[in-house]
């Protein structure tokens, strides 16, 4: 177990978000190619794009009706930023209230660090059967894997996170893990792998093939692990927010329960609860709370364990940086993925990392920006993003700084920097321009279609050249604006 005296380490910027173990070596693809194949059914895009566009309405619903909406995003953000700028000083606290209670916390600075614990917590008790509720944090850390090939059984108990486990997938989203599957295809994974009726797609029918099954897991369970949405420093107690009451079951029938939480989980008093779990579910389902909202504080008795596991994992190098800092307050609703245009139509899963969205194309290149650097591109720069966001993250400035950065570090390809060079030079010469654009629109209505769109210009495979005009804008305005 790492001590209190070993906090300043998992401060200085140490560890690397999203990396552990060998489950994370997967060949490297940009956005753009992982992307391709989900854009190419047409049919599922046009649904994924309007399920969660039917979540962020449901979104702006609830956010209309409260009046002090955007007092309480102003609120949520200052208190934020006050536990990041105190961020040592609270994580003290709540662990010396944490232990106080009973509990026992460990420190990690990394994500093999995390799942070592982890494991030593359960081998020392000869635990062989986890179950384990929705924790972003242990998918970041590749948890699961790594437990397996321990020889202990983990099931996921969410039942989107579990219909993904059987699937062998992983989720695509952080709230809705299994929105790119219909119920056909949970219909099948079910059928298969639970023995539920060929054909089978009713939601009822499977909600309850596969309440029955994880009944008989969590019954079997030998240890229990939950995320933590937030962690509170002036009492030491975690809270756990979920609308199945997995994490509540996993935690309670087992001795033991381990939380795995990132450090930037602290708010600094009870008080401060309440403005985020007013914010938390409406944000990301639009529902005025979540069905369970729990709260731990300490082990339920003398026979039982509570571990609470913080773990840097590249968030302390995020908090050294003034322009990207300000990511650490997300709270995980997904309200910046139901809102992005690019989200909604590429899938989760095209952006190769735990957090995708806009919070991701963020989060992601801190911790390998050779990796990720095509995902500040997978944005159109609507803004929406920092709209919804319940801590108003500005998420959209933030991806623009990241271009620039990539721009600094040297690790934009020639098919970015020389064009836009081209484009620099030709916009700082008002005559080159203007010859420019006559030359396109003389181009562009004489020479044959097969010049522009073909498969050198990746530009062209899902977008049409408009009809070029006789005159330049310059030259309209002239004719029909100028003075007479």
């Amino acid at each position: 177990m790492t001590t209190t005296s070993q906090l300043p380490i998992l401060l200085s910027g140490s560890g690397k978000l999203g990396h552990a173990d060998a489950d994370d070596q997967r060949p490297h693809r940009d956005h753009p190619t992982m992307a391709r194949d989900f854009v190419a059914n047409v049919q599922r895009t046009h649904w994924h794009d309007g399920a969660l566009w039917f979540v962020r309405n449901k979104r702006d619903a609830q956010a209309s009706s409260i009046p002090e909406w955007e007092y309480l995003r102003e609120q949520a953000s200052a208190i934020k930023q006050e536990a990041i700028a105190k961020l040592a000083d609270f994580l003290e606290q709540f662990e010396a209230n944490a232990t106080r209670l009973g509990a026992v916390v460990h420190w990690a600075a990394d994500a093999e660090q995390h799942n070592e614990i982890v494991h030593e917590i359960l081998r020392q008790r000869g635990i062989g059967k986890l179950v384990k509720s929705k924790s972003m944090l242990t998918e970041e850390c590749h948890l699961n894997g790594y437990l397996e090939r321990r020889g202990i059984e983990v099931v996921d108990t969410d039942l989107g996170e579990r219909i993904v486990q059987l699937r062998q997938e992983t989720p695509s989203h952080i709230v809705l893990p299994a929105i790119h599957l219909k119920k056909e295809e949970v219909g099948e994974t079910f059928h298969t792998h639970l023995g539920t009726d060929a054909g089978a797609s009713d939601p009822q029918y499977l909600t309850e093939a596969a309440r029955g099954h994880l009944r008989g897991k969590f019954l079997a369970g030998e240890a229990g692990l939950t995320g933590v949405n937030f962690a509170i420093a002036q009492t030491g107690g975690i809270v756990v927010c979920t609308n199945e009451g997995n994490a509540d079951l996993g935690a309670v029938l087992p001795p033991v329960h381990i939380a795995s939480m990132g450090l930037e989980k602290i708010i600094p008093r009870l008080e401060d609860l309440a403005v985020f779990t007013r914010l938390l579910a409406r944000s990301a389902t639009g529902q005025p709370i979540t069905t369970y909202t729990s709260h731990f504080h300490g082990p339920r008795d003398a026979a039982s364990e509570l571990h609470i596991v913080i773990v840097d994992n590249g968030r302390s190098t995020i908090r050294e940086s003034d322009t990207f800092r300000a990511a650490l307050g997300c709270i995980r609703c997904g309200a910046c993925m139901n809102t992005c245009p690019v989200f909604r139509r590429s899938g989760g899963h095209s952006y190769g990392a735990t957090v995708p969205g806009p919070i991701g194309s963020v989060l992601n290149p801190a911790s390998d920006d050779a990796r990720h650097k095509s995902l500040p591109y997978a944005c159109s720069l609507c803004g929406s993003c920092t709209d919804v966001c319940p801590v108003k993250i500005p998420l959209h400035h933030q991806l623009l700084a990241w271009r620039k950065e990539f721009g600094k570090r040297g690790l934009l390809s020639v098919g970015k920097t020389l064009p836009m060079r081209a484009a620099s030079f030709v916009f700082r010469h008002p005559a080159l321009y203007r010859l420019g654009g006559r030359l396109a629109r003389i181009a562009m209505r004489t020479l044959p279609r097969v010049f522009f769109v073909n498969r050198l210009n990746t530009w062209s495979r899902d977008r049409e050249l408009p009809t070029a005009p006789a005159d330049s804008f310059s030259q309209w305005y002239a004719k029909n604006r100028g003075p007479k």
